[in-house]
């Protein structure tokens, strides 16, 4: 082991008054979170990263609720508590119960018991085929195609594949959870 200090993740993350030119528009309305703020180190990667993220994770033709089971299923699979953690928050208000979460949450269990839908039951199968490493046969994508439509079963692939992407980054960087998200996950008995 190096002889070097630790650096904390926070010195990572741009503060506002040191924004790069390019960054600033994303720091208008205050903090605009580790993820942004971290990239705000290289930000002619930002301004590509983040329309894509953004493409992939925002509103489109699946539902919220469902890509919320995406990303916090990915990222308790990965072990990304930070990414668990603020999208545990979102899930709630996407209309998914504790339970729902909890089950979600926990990686070394199957979480499709606590999701009465087939069509939910399908895309977790998915989810922990995809983001679980494992392989992916023919049966795996004809259930999921049984449920979802063609451009779902591309548009919740890229879901994964972008949540494991941010899961590697924020662990990386160990990105902290904010402390309104930490009030929140106590609240609801989540923490």
């Amino acid at each position: 082991m190096s002889g070097a200090p630790l650096v904390s993740s926070r010195s990572l993350c741009v503060e506002p008054a040191q924004a790069p030119l390019l960054a600033r528009p994303y720091y208008a309305d205050g903090d605009p979170g580790p993820i942004v703020a971290a990239l705000a180190q290289v930000p002619e990667l930002m301004e590509v990263a983040l329309p894509f993220i953004g493409a992939a994770l925002g509103p489109s033709a699946v539902d919220w609720r469902s890509k919320e089971i995406v990303i916090v299923r990915t990222s308790a699979l990965a072990g990304c508590r930070y990414c668990v953690r603020s999208h545990t928050v979102v899930a709630l208000d996407a209309g998914l119960s504790r339970r729902e979460v909890r089950a979600l949450t926990t990686p070394d269990a199957p979480a499709q018991a606590e999701f009465a839908e087939p069509r939910e039951r399908a895309l977790l199968g998915w989810v922990d085929t995809v983001a679980g490493g494992g392989p992916v046969t023919d049966r795996h994508q004809g259930e999921l195609r049984r449920w979802w439509a063609d451009h779902e079963v591309v548009e919740v692939t890229v879901v994964i594949g972008t949540t494991l992407m941010l899961n590697r980054f924020a662990t990386a960087l160990a990105l902290p959870t904010s402390p309104d998200t930490l009030a929140r996950l106590t609240a609801e008995g989540l923490l």
